[in-house]
């Protein structure tokens, strides 16, 4: 009989608990027992997954491959299993999405309360944050992203392109001035972040050419959220996705300043999620939903110049 299915279930429990130990507690098998599959596992693929050591128990390379694909495929096997003795009920069960915190309140968020009218068996464990996660490593399903994309193995979707732009309050500009060129931005307080992948200079376009000016200002924080709310408040200037400034700007509390030096300053955004072959019903579900609707939020935008779209 071929029982790769009840290894690979042993060998997550493993890994998810952190020892052999543990692993049989929860398992009600002893240490012996769990430790023998494992063993049996890594004979059968002539490769060892798991480095053993009295202190703690760490994955080889393979052995985090093994894990990943693992995981995955006993999920859709608990899906299939929860469908078929549903009579192919609809695809339910937990989607952990990560977004950027801007995007995710303009874009993402109006669209859910729909999306659970189709599927109201799936729970999203939504995270919203502008630092960059570990799809593998913190088990997310799909990450929304900004900015451009790191090499790896991840399948990208795009949702659409964004220009950023610099704005600032009203109050702000009558009492410090109206910048001209991206030089006068040096004597003006510039609102920035302190996530890990971001750049500390704001690219613009002097004639003909792009330089970048390394700005700083009094405030540095990890979403555009907080320095779209501070630029209104009147603290400083911001450089702001345009998704996120519809209304500010419509209602005349932000007023877009240095639009020419600001012209290429473009964003792509795109759905990140792990191998489509082994993608579960529920995944397929939110992205075949919330994707369309997104790219379709990014096409309408009325602040005028259209950003270049390709999908």
């Amino acid at each position: 009989m071929d029982n790769r299915a009840g290894e690979m279930m042993v060998f997550v429990q493993v890994v998810e608990a952190g020892s052999f130990s543990e692993a049989a507690r929860s398992l009600l098998m002893t240490p012996s027992t769990v430790s023998k599959l494992v063993a049996r596992l890594e004979s059968r693929l002539g490769i060892r997954l798991v480095e053993r050591s009295t202190r703690r128990l760490a994955l080889t390379k393979e052995g985090e491959f093994y894990y990943e694909r693992s995981q995955r495929l006993l999920a859709d096997l608990d899906e299939t299993e929860q469908q078929i003795a549903q009579g192919g009920a609809e695809p339910e069960g937990v989607i952990r999405v990560s977004c950027s915190v801007t995007f995710g309140v303009a874009a993402l968020e109006p669209i859910l309360p729909a999306f659970w009218e189709a599927y109201p068996g799936i729970v999203i464990d939504l995270s919203l944050s502008d630092e960059t996660v570990d799809l593998y490593l913190e088990r997310t399903d799909v990450a929304i992203r900004v900015g451009k994309l790191p090499d790896s193995n991840l399948i990208a979707r795009k949702i659409g392109t964004t220009r950023r732009r610099i704005v600032a309050s009203p109050g702000y500009l009558a009492k410090w001035g109206v910048p001209q060129t991206s030089e006068d931005l040096l004597q003006h307080n510039c609102l920035g972040f302190n996530f890990r992948r971001a750049n500390p200079v704001w690219p613009m376009r002097e004639g003909g050419r792009i330089v970048e000016r390394m700005l700083s200002g009094s405030l540095l924080v990890n979403n555009g959220e907080t320095i779209r709310r501070m630029a209104i408040a009147g603290v400083g200037i911001g450089r702001i996705a345009d998704y996120h400034l519809r209304g500010p700007i419509a209602r005349g509390e932000l007023i877009e300043i240095l639009a020419d030096s600001t012209l290429s300053d473009f964003d792509d955004i795109h759905a990140l999620y792990r191998g489509a072959q082994l993608m579960p019903a529920r995944v397929r579900a939110f992205l075949d939903f919330t994707v369309p609707r997104m790219q379709k939020f990014l096409a309408t935008d009325p602040m005028g110049d259209a950003s270049p779209t390709d999908g």
